[in-house]
């Protein structure tokens, strides 16, 4: 999926993406400086997000970050 989400950055360390294993991808990056804001692993079938993803209390901007959660408990 290729799209852009505004996001507040407040973190003072990112991940070096050549250090990766090959079963985990970087599925966020951040256009300003190409760091990686999420991951997934696909082995342990976990994915992260490093910002704040609103819920519905918010913008629904990210609400498919929580239909990727059900799904994958399913």
């Amino acid at each position: 999926m290729s799209k852009i989400e505004i996001t507040t950055q407040n973190h003072g360390f990112c991940v070096d993406l050549a250090t990766l294993p090959a079963a985990v991808q970087s599925t966020h990056v951040h256009l300003n400086d190409g760091t990686s804001e999420g991951l997934r692993a696909y082995d342990l079938r976990a994915f992260s997000v490093q910002y704040h993803p609103e819920a519905a209390a918010g913008p629904h901007d990210a609400l498919y970050l929580f239909d990727r959660f059900l799904a994958m408990m399913q």
